[in-house]
């Protein structure tokens, strides 16, 4: 991490501030709701700002490089839980925001349809993996983002969502539901 990030620190604790779903919060002169979204990290929540419609959601909605919308479902390990994804994929849905504000990377109008992308891309790579074929999944993952992201996206979303790293996790889920 030192070498991608510089030193880590520890945060201040009295700039940490605990979460539950279900909470409202106000920061900077805004409200908002707190929502538990498990799937990707069992720690995951994601919140909306109401008054502008805006979901802050991370990792859940997953890696998007601008303009292109080929999508990433970012799978690492070791949290990887796929039927709770599901649900905090419903439960962002139900929230019904106008945009989804993705860490990888920007903002997202199209809500409900950024939302199937990547239901749709975890579904693909989850049985992707389930044959425990590692060198295949690879080579599957590599040629679809080839074949969809121009060269300089391709090596973005490389970078933001590691192949190797959306294997093993997926690999790691399917070894723990066998």
């Amino acid at each position: 991490m030192k070498e991608l990030f510089g030193p880590v620190e520890p945060v201040p604790a009295e700039r940490l501030r605990a979460v539950s779903d279900g909470d409202r919060i106000e920061l900077g002169g805004r409200d908002l709701d707190v929502l538990y979204t498990p799937g990707h990290a069992s720690h995951h929540v994601a919140y909306l700002n109401e008054s502008t419609g805006d979901a802050y959601v991370g990792d859940v909605a997953g890696v998007r490089i601008p303009p292109q919308d080929f999508t990433v479902a970012p799978t690492p390990p070791p949290d990887i839980d796929l039927e709770a994804w599901e649900r905090s994929l419903n439960a962002v849905a139900e929230w019904r925001p106008q945009r989804l504000c993705l860490t990888h990377f920007g903002r997202v109008g199209d809500v409900d349809r950024q939302l199937e992308r990547l239901r749709q891309r975890l579904r693909t790579n989850a049985e992707r993996a389930r044959p425990g074929d590692r060198e295949r999944f690879l080579a599957e993952v590599e040629a679809e983002i080839e074949a969809e992201a121009d060269a300089g996206v391709a090596e973005r979303l490389r970078q933001a969502a590691l192949p190797e790293q959306l294997w093993l996790g997926l690999e790691r889920y399917w070894r723990k539901r066998a």
